[in-house]
């Protein structure tokens, strides 16, 4: 096959994965259907396109031929009246009611995969399947797991969907605020996953779950534009991926933001993920919604990445946005980050004193973070033995390594 050929069904299989399931689902109201058609249309493409040329709309010819193989599957596998109803209804060309506040394919589909009825990493695997295009492998090795336990987490979402009755469609009005919430912390988990992995994988930074999860929430912002939240979490995951190239030293070591090489940040994204923030702070300043938990969290970002000098940090503005963070979610690991910034601010007695109050024996940033604070306070001893409980605790191979040589450039103490 020629690499032509080759890179158009990789951009076929990107572009249009989604949008082909998306549709298929909607018609049919079976996901396994949808999926092993849309598989079988690909497979179709690289047996037909190497000699027959890519046609010149490969999404459309890519749909028209998964739609038939749903209806053949159909009929072959099933004789009953309500399964020939259905592949009857494909040449149906009446116009379908609205179903729900926005019609979109995708986006009902993304909806469906994200159902409060699922579990949270079956959401997320789903997700990535089915909207996302990711393979079982990829998905797997992803999240660090089996990829017979991957296909069978993904094949027990769909029957939960189908045995639950669970509509292909995006939520009435009413119910839209709660349901994005639920899309947005799936996509915020995908974007955690790569922008710091766990486990033992070769690369400390995913770049295909955190570009993944992007492109996920830009087609969010792009159908629920006026969803201040959705915005915020946009520009959060572009603000911190703008950062990445600097986030890995050469040896694979993890490197802090303010040791970062600040001129090695993506510029344009930085621009992006600002304009996104202004664009809400007039929202707010015109008397519209109090920002979310993306969009404060955004905002601390926002002031991380304005400045050319760790040391021109506004670390007033940092501890000022989490309190109003504290003020939505008060969790341990909230008030672990605003004590990092406190640190900056009042010093690290003050903050070892609020962090030594928070209950997260088993989270390795505590640790971690009281360690350093130990360290600047010339407690060596003390600091010493918190890296220790840090490194036992922590996955990532980069943030290990990292832990590793501070705890050893201790001195006795």
């Amino acid at each position: 096959m020629s690499n032509s050929i080759d890179e158009a069904i990789t951009r076929a299989h990107q572009e249009e994965w989604a949008r082909v399931v998306a549709s298929l689902a909607k018609r049919f109201g079976d996901l396994d259907i949808a999926e092993d058609a849309a598989a079988e249309a690909f497979t179709v493409a690289v047996e037909r396109w190497p000699l027959d040329g890519v046609p010149p709309n490969p999404g459309a010819w890519l749909t028209t031929t998964a739609n038939r193989r749903a209806i053949d599957r159909i009929r072959r596998e099933s004789k009953r009246d309500d399964k020939q109803k259905e592949a009857v209804a494909m040449h149906d060309d009446t116009p379908h009611e609205p179903l729900g506040a926005i019609e979109d394919d995708r986006l009902r589909l993304l909806f469906t995969c994200c159902h409060p009825a699922l579990a949270p990493e079956a959401r997320i695997a789903l997700t990535l399947r089915m909207v996302g295009g990711l393979t079982v492998p990829e998905i797997a090795n992803a999240f660090l797991v089996q990829e017979t336990t991957m296909g069978q987490r993904i094949t027990r979402a769909k029957n939960k969907i189908k045995a639950a009755h669970i509509p292909y469609r995006v939520p009435e009005d009413a119910d839209l605020p709660e349901r994005v919430s639920g899309v947005l912390a799936v996509l915020f988990l995908v974007f955690n996953e790569g922008y710091l992995s766990s486990g033992d994988h070769e690369n400390a930074v995913r770049i295909d779950l955190t570009g993944e999860a992007i492109r996920l929430t830009r087609l969010v912002r792009a159908l629920l534009p006026e969803d201040g939240e959705v915005a915020g979490l946009l520009a959060l995951m572009l603000l911190i991926e703008a950062r990445r190239t600097a986030r890995v030293s050469a040896t694979g070591e993890l490197v802090r933001l303010d040791e970062q090489d600040r001129g090695s940040w993506d510029l344009p994204l930085i621009a992006e993920g600002h304009a996104l923030v202004r664009e809400r702070l007039a929202v707010v300043a015109q008397g519209g919604p109090r920002p979310g938990r993306y969009q404060i969290l955004a905002a601390i970002n926002a002031v991380h990445t304005s400045v050319r000098d760790a040391r021109d940090t506004d670390w007033s503005q940092i501890v000022a946005l989490y309190d109003q963070m504290v003020r939505i979610d008060s969790s341990p690991i909230v008030r672990l980050n605003r004590a990092i910034a406190v640190a900056e601010l009042d010093g690290p007695e003050v903050a070892l004193a609020e962090i030594d109050r928070l209950d997260l024996g088993d989270y390795h940033a505590f640790h971690a973070t009281r360690a350093d604070l130990l360290r600047r306070l010339g407690r060596s001893g003390e600091s010493r033995a918190a890296y220790d409980r840090a490194i036992e605790l922590a996955e990532n191979a980069a943030e290990v390594a990292l832990l590793t040589r501070r705890r050893d450039q201790l001195g006795a103490g």
